[in-house]
């Protein structure tokens, strides 16, 4: 059986190389190392096309192409693309996949991941500083947003802690521990302890469900009473408890819980 050519990577820094992992559908480079005609005009249209309409006016696959040609910039990336959408559901779930799940797929190496992970943390932190230092109740949406980028197609529960102050201005953001595909330990006693070091006044406790349903369990309403009897106890709100699943998230309080 003939051996696959494996997909070149950019001689540019920050990518590293990434060995000999090739899809099926390579194709070679012409004379002089340069690309076909073909899919130097296909790169130029997916440009102009992204610069003109923005990211609406492409699909998924093709927004995939364009963060690929940079870390491929010598091969047909649409296979590749097509093969991570196929693999991962969505975009969203391709750009926040474990490093070791995305090494997993053919044709991925180091600097295919590096750069999915690039996009993933840097669309994290944008959607971060729109809510960050900022009063809760006006920005409720921009922070319902943010969580579900963070956590919605996560393929384990994680628990993150909400800090607000007096104002009810969001001073921190920190996840508090981490679990399996349908547990997280969370212990009471050191979300409080957590509070009291930044002199928090409120809490909002979010946590998600990878199943993608965010009906709350029986073992998620006991843990969140038991939490809100110690923040009672030390003076600290709990204003609610948000469990992120895909596509809708729901409100401890707005089940009438707290």
């Amino acid at each position: 059986m003939a051996k696959h050519q494996s997909f070149a990577e950019s001689p540019l820094p920050p990518f590293l190389p990434f060995g000999d992992e090739a899809l099926a559908e390579t194709v070679p480079t012409g004379a002089g190392g340069r690309l076909p005609s073909y899919i130097q005009d296909h790169r130029k249209r997916l440009r102009s096309r992204f610069l003109e309409g923005g990211a609406s006016a492409m699909p998924d696959y093709e927004l995939l192409e364009l963060l690929l040609f940079r870390a491929i910039p010598r091969q047909d990336v649409k296979p590749l693309a097509r093969l991570l959408l196929e693999t991962f559901g969505d975009f969203n779930r391709v750009v926040t996949a474990p490093l070791s799940r995305l090494l997993t797929v053919k044709g991925v190496g180091e600097a295919v991941a590096l750069e999915l992970h690039i996009v993933g943390a840097s669309a994290q932190r944008m959607m971060r500083a729109r809510v960050i230092n900022q009063p809760v109740l006006s920005s409720w949406d921009a922070l319902l947003d943010y969580c579900h980028t963070v956590m919605a197609h996560r393929e384990t529960e994680q628990f993150r802690i909400l800090f607000l102050d007096r104002k009810n201005v969001l001073i921190a953001d920190e996840e508090q521990a981490k679990g399996t595909v349908d547990h997280v330990p969370v212990y009471p006693r050191e979300v409080v302890k957590r509070g009291l070091e930044l002199n928090a006044s409120a809490m909002i406790l979010v946590h998600n469900h990878p199943s993608g349903d965010p009906t709350p369990s029986d073992a998620d309403i006991s843990m969140t009473m038991q939490i809100q009897d110690a923040c009672n106890a030390l003076g600290i709100t709990l204003h609610d408890h948000l469990v992120i699943g895909q596509g809708r998230e729901v409100s401890f309080r707005s089940l009438g819980y707290l």
